[in-house]
């Protein structure tokens, strides 16, 4: 007996070593994650907190009769190494716009060169010494600082890296996704309708919720190959356009609201359909009036996070155009655009250094909408679900 007592009390030992030791795992995983979560937010922040600031230069802009010829002209000599070139640019069309400024000189703030930028951030410039030293001059008279950089947000793409924001491609992204929502969302909700609440349970209505279930997990890209084919060479509508590309995530995000529709209809208890066919609703009638409006806040749950998903997609769009260079804010859902995805890739795949801070910054500005997104998700299903 007393042998049957210590085989049972060291198996005990062994169950409770091995639970320790799954335990221990499970936590040294979770750590390990979240270990992995901390350094990509960390570098992201590192990498993107100086996108949103710019320098700036004070110098002495000369509105002469000479400056609206050759734009070079307007500032002195020793500064306009140090001046964008893209502010240069503009002085001519500054000129006719205001004709006040002809014939006059005066000292304002202006977009500094994007080398000068990186110098005053502390990164690698391709500044040569004496440029360095009038740089240095510069600020410590208060001529060079860097300011917040409201040109991130306000204007598009562009080959100067000081000049380079993200305006045109979150139009193009709010365009993309308005397409998407008005097509996925009331033929996923219907579709779902139709499965969960009228479809008899066949063959045939199992064949197509087994291809539902199949197309919410095969590779993005497929539908960007699917857009091209269909959208693009067959109905013929206009490449790199926020059409198509609504067009081609609405059929990726189908799926996703279809079985998240399904996943709400399913959970309102069948005692609330029973209710309405003994006052006697007609079907469409249960399912509109109480199955629907109980559903709801899992329907858009569903939705909302079909729609976070579908706006951190870059290949599908990329199969499709979408990484169009776009230095200005589009207008119509048939001009040519890009997205927020397609415009860090852009981004990421320049030579300029300065631009690795503006893919960082557009990555920051990315998952900060997708968490409020999901956020939102979270807060609409805690607040309006019902537990039954």
């Amino acid at each position: 007996m007393t042998q049957a007592f210590d085989h049972i009390e060291a198996q005990l030992r062994r169950r409770h070593r091995k639970t320790r030791l799954l335990k221990a795992l499970s936590m040294g995983a979770l750590g390990l994650a979240g270990l992995f979560l901390v350094l990509f937010f960390t570098d992201m922040l590192i990498k993107g907190l100086p996108a949103f600031k710019q320098a700036q230069i004070q110098v002495e802009v000369d509105y002469s009769e000479q400056a609206s010829q050759l734009p070079l002209a307007a500032v002195s000599e020793a500064v306009r190494p140090l001046v964008s070139r893209g502010y240069l640019r503009l002085i001519p069309s500054r000129m006719r716009d205001d004709p006040a400024l002809q014939g006059t000189t005066r000292s304002e703030w202006v977009l500094a060169d994007g080398q000068v930028d990186q110098y005053l951030k502390g990164h690698h410039s391709k500044l040569s010494d004496r440029h360095r030293a009038v740089v240095d001059r510069l600020r410590a008279e208060g001529r060079v600082e860097l300011r917040f950089n409201t040109r991130f947000f306000t204007s598009g793409d562009s080959r100067m890296p000081e000049l380079a924001g993200i305006a045109s491609a979150a139009m193009g992204t709010v365009m993309t996704l308005m397409v998407t929502l008005a097509v996925a969302f009331p033929i996923g909700v219907m579709t779902a309708i139709y499965l969960e609440e009228f479809a008899p349970d066949n063959r045939i209505t199992q064949l197509v919720e087994i291809n539902i279930n199949n197309l919410a997990a095969i590779p993005s890209i497929l539908y960007g190959l699917l857009g091209l084919a269909i959208f693009i060479n067959f109905f013929g509508v206009p490449r790199s356009s926020p059409l198509v590309g609504g067009l081609t995530l609405a059929l990726m995000t189908l799926p996703v609201i279809i079985i998240s529709t399904r996943t709400a209809l399913r959970s309102v208890p069948d005692s609330i359909r029973h209710a309405g066919f003994g006052v006697g609703c007609s079907r469409w009638q249960v399912v509109r009036d109480h199955v629907l409006p109980l559903a709801m806040p899992g329907i858009m749950t569903g939705a909302i996070i079909g729609l976070a998903q579908a706006m951190g997609e870059t290949a599908p769009l990329i199969i499709i155009g979408m990484v169009a260079f776009i230095p200005d804010i589009g207008g119509s859902i048939t001009e040519a655009a890009t997205v927020m995805p397609a415009q860090i890739f852009t981004w990421a795949g320049e030579p300029d250094r300065a631009f690795i801070e503006k893919t960082s910054g557009g990555i920051l500005v990315l998952l900060a909408v997708l968490i409020t997104m999901n956020a939102t998700a979270v807060v609409l299903r805690r607040r309006f679900e019902r537990r039954w």
